[in-house]
């Protein structure tokens, strides 16, 4: 197979969200309390909830800008690529790109809706939430059919209004739910106890699968105050490491047999040794701990639950044999600093090239398919889903590096 004739379907990228996604889609009595969208005086762009201002920050949105511009300092919307927060815009990167489906995780109000946790009366938040539900399945996802895995927010406060939600979203077609890899981080009970039980048994019952993205526990590995940033990025998949061994050793599988997670931006280097370690931990520590795994192995149990998510992953890919193929999908990471946009294909054939189709097309769009309930093949003819085909649809489109930082308004103090 060469990278014309791949199709491609990421489960990983991000939206920056518009500025009236609230618009008529909260109850009365909550619409005054919507979270705005200001710029604010130095000319960088936030969303203002409940009195806090949260701005978007360089590396969330850089797509399409050099290096040299990455960075945490705020940016404003002249700043970042219109595919961003425009769905029409987002479209054509795609096909510019080369990708048929995608999947979208939220930016400012966090990775699964901390925001609404931490601010806000809980019937306020609430509707927020559903608010925010709404727009990114009826309008984000929903305006071109087949190009958009839908994923919700839980209302992760309350696990009884979080199963009504993904049931309600199910119905709507949804069946993604993003969900914090250490709720225990965010000061909410820990995966090992029966609190979440309503929210997996309503996935268990929807075939929803429980999406757990890098940094979703609001918490970032760290060695020292003084360390440089490549230490933080070093460590990134620490958080979802833990995630792993958390949702393993919970025993959640054996009391939700049907269930699935997904570790997104995971990657799938550090599974094959994750797996022979549990393994033996588990040979050593059933004797004396009491843990009861149901007559599985860890790994067994890991490799029918676990969908592994990843963007690079040349090691990972070598060692493919050591892990269920069934359970390994693409990631794009559209706009994010780690994102191989506009030249995925090419990357992704960096690693693919030597495995048989059958192999590259699970890899690529078939696994996420199967996870995510998700067929884009009813509204695209697959002939018109390849690489090639949806690059002709995007002929003239600029996908050039441009610089940007220039064209962030003065502020008023420096005119």
């Amino acid at each position: 197979m060469i990278a014309d004739e791949l199709i491609l379907v990421s489960v990983d990228d991000h939206v920056i969200e518009p500025p009236g996604l609230f618009v008529d889609r909260l109850p009365a009595q909550y619409a005054a309390a919507a979270p705005r969208f200001i710029r604010r005086p130095d000319g960088t762009m936030a969303w203002v909830y409940e009195g806090v201002e949260i701005p978007n920050t360089a590396v969330n949105a850089v797509a399409g800008r050099p290096k040299s511009e990455y960075g945490f300092e705020p940016v404003c919307v002249e700043e970042i690529r219109p595919g961003c927060f425009d769905i029409e815009a987002r479209v054509k990167d795609m096909d510019a790109n080369g990708v048929l489906g995608s999947m979208c995780f939220p930016s400012f109000v966090r990775f699964c809706g901390q925001l609404f946790l931490d601010h806000g009366d809980r019937d306020q938040s609430a509707a927020m939430v559903r608010a925010y539900n709404d727009w990114h399945v009826d309008e984000w996802a929903g305006t071109h059919p087949g190009r958009f895995i839908p994923l919700a927010l839980p209302i992760i406060w309350d696990p009884e209004l979080s199963a009504a939600e993904v049931h309600r979203m199910a119905r709507k077609g949804c069946h993604a739910v993003t969900f914090s890899s250490n709720p225990h981080a965010l000061g909410l009970p820990s995966l090992h106890t029966d609190h979440w039980d309503p929210m997996w048994t309503a996935c268990e019952e929807e075939g929803t699968v429980v999406c757990m993205h890098l940094g979703s526990s609001s918490t970032v590995p760290i060695t020292s105050p003084d360390a440089p940033i490549e230490v933080i990025y070093s460590l990134s998949p620490i958080g979802l490491m833990e995630a792993a061994s958390d949702i393993l050793w919970s025993r959640m599988f054996n009391r939700f047999p049907k269930l699935k997670v997904a570790l997104s931006e995971g990657g799938i280097g550090w599974v094959p040794y994750f797996l022979e370690r549990v393994d033996y931990i588990y040979s050593h520590t059933q004797h004396w701990t009491g843990m009861d795994l149901g007559g599985r192995l860890p790994s067994e149990i890991f490799s029918e639950h676990v969908i592994l998510c990843f963007i690079d992953d040349t090691v990972g890919i070598d060692n493919r044999h050591r892990l269920n193929l069934q359970n390994l999908t693409w990631e794009c990471d559209y706009p994010h600093s780690d994102t191989t946009w506009p030249n995925s294909p090419e990357a992704a054939m960096r690693y693919l090239a030597d495995l048989p189709d059958g192999e590259i097309d699970q890899i690529t769009h078939l696994n996420a398919m199967h996870h995510f309930q998700y067929d884009p093949f009813t509204h695209i003819p697959r002939e018109e889903a390849t690489v090639a085909a949806l690059r002709s649809r995007a002929s003239g489109w600029d996908v050039s590096v441009q610089a940007t930082a220039h064209l962030r308004p003065a502020s008023p103090a420096a005119v």
